[in-house]
């Protein structure tokens, strides 16, 4: 499959961090990946296994075992995310309206670029967790409801004549959902969940709770003249954990172990055990580094000779807002991947790792950018230096350049996703 035909396929499949999860999971299996449960024991790994665990249904770990032990090589590492900012929806989320209209509650989750969700025909994606014979272990159901289930109206500018000279919106007022309405209140506090026991095919008395996130149901597409761009949500970071991904599986065994680490929760500070901020990771590798060297110090010294790629998007320069961004400093479409630098640490990235990144790009044969913030416009952070408090590897700070970041659509350059992936398939083959 092409990579732009891929990556449609992957957005359109992952609408939430759940089904993000499960896309990945799917897909590595599929190409010989063997899963493993990290409450048992590692087996035995020889060079070339392929393996993958999970945390929490939302975090991915793959790894190639290396033709040489970790505290003689170091770990490859790629890591990006699978969340992306948008409504999670409330327990008791019904709210009964005028007229019979039912909407929904919904919580904030991250930093959407709210007006960007008005008007879209949406619907919810998530986990269900159902009852067992062990409480201490409910069955976890995954779900995606294909078709569309909700809409956020805006009020017409005939009520608020100054909407387009800037409008604050309240995310308890102005953002909640319409589900639809009902003519019998018999039935208002369980339509949800009658949503959720049909497509699950179970009883609703069976449903103790759920993790539930709105999407917008359009699919991912192509736009353009010359169809030069992607338009999608979720593309931060989706489209890098797609790349990632992608590098992963056309790669071959190396003398250093390969790992895709997907983390969860990054929108949000990633200090969950599904985060860049707990130890998932660093577990996972000393459990692989001690299959060789039972040493404890030998692990510290794979940390040593490890190198990793934060792969997180990146800002391409507006063409309505050229003044936001560095004078000399600041990504294009179509550029190549973006490698970020912040004299404050906000990224991981020094001179010594970015020459690594550029030297990788230019052996693949792909262009290179830079990005460093407006001096009067502070920016984010990322998962790398979140990473590298706990083990303290090289590493680099990259993503692809995009526009819109965290709008309900965003947009990307066809050119830079096929780059990304050359680049990291390089990264993992030298």
């Amino acid at each position: 499959m092409k990579i732009t035909d891929g990556l449609l396929s992957f957005l359109d499949a992952s609408p939430v961090n759940f089904m993000a999860a499960k896309t990945i999971e799917d897909i590595l299996t599929d190409n010989g990946f063997k899963r493993l449960d990290l409450a048992e024991n590692m087996p035995k790994l020889q060079p070339g296994d392929q393996y993958f665990a999970t945390k929490n249904g939302t975090a991915v770990f793959a790894f190639r075992v290396g033709r040489k032990a970790p505290a003689e090589s170091g770990f490859k590492l790629i890591c990006a995310h699978s969340d992306s900012p948008g409504f999670r929806i409330k327990p008791n989320a019904e709210i009964a309206c005028e007229g019979g209209v039912v909407k929904l509650n919904t919580e904030v989750y991250g930093g959407p670029i709210l007006y960007t969700w008005f008007d879209r025909p949406l619907s919810v994606a998530g986990r269900v967790i159902l009852r067992s014979d062990n409480p201490l272990r409910p069955i976890e159901k995954r779900i995606k409801v294909e078709r569309p289930l909700l809409i956020i109206p805006h009020l017409a500018i005939h009520f608020n004549r100054a909407v387009n000279e800037g409008n604050k919106l309240s995310k308890q007022k102005d953002m909640l959902p319409v589900l639809g309405i009902i003519k019998d209140k018999l039935e208002a506090g369980s339509l949800l969940l009658n949503v959720l026991a049909e497509e699950l095919g179970c009883r609703k008395e069976d449903i103790i709770d759920f993790d539930l996130s709105l999407y917008d149901t359009t699919k991912a597409t192509l736009v353009g003249l010359n169809q030069e761009f992607v338009n999608s949500g979720r593309l931060d970071d989706l489209a890098m954990a797609h790349a990632g991904l992608y590098a992963l599986l056309n790669s071959e065994v190396g003398d250093m172990t390969q790992v895709l680490a997907v983390f969860d929760n990054e929108e949000t500070g990633s200090g969950t055990k599904q985060g860049a901020a707990s130890p998932v990771l660093e577990n996972l590798l000393h459990r692989i580094s001690i299959q060789f060297n039972p040493c404890a110090g030998d692990f510290y010294r794979a940390v040593e000779l490890s190198f990793m790629i934060s792969a997180d998007m990146a800002h391409a320069i507006h063409p309505n807002y050229p003044e936001k961004h560095d004078p000399t400093n600041h990504p294009i479409m179509g550029g190549g991947p973006v490698i970020k630098i912040n004299a404050n640490q906000k990224y991981v990235t020094d001179a010594q790792s970015a020459a690594v990144f550029a030297e990788v790009c230019r052996l693949a044969g792909v262009p290179v950018q830079y990005f460093v913030n407006h001096s009067d416009s502070p920016g984010g952070s990322t998962l790398g230096n979140i990473l590298t408090s706990q083990m303290p590897m090289r590493g680099v700070d990259m993503g692809n350049p995009m526009w819109a970041m965290h709008s309900c659509r965003e947009t990307i350059s066809v050119a830079d996703q096929k780059y990304a992936c050359q680049a990291f398939t390089k990264f993992y083959n030298i």
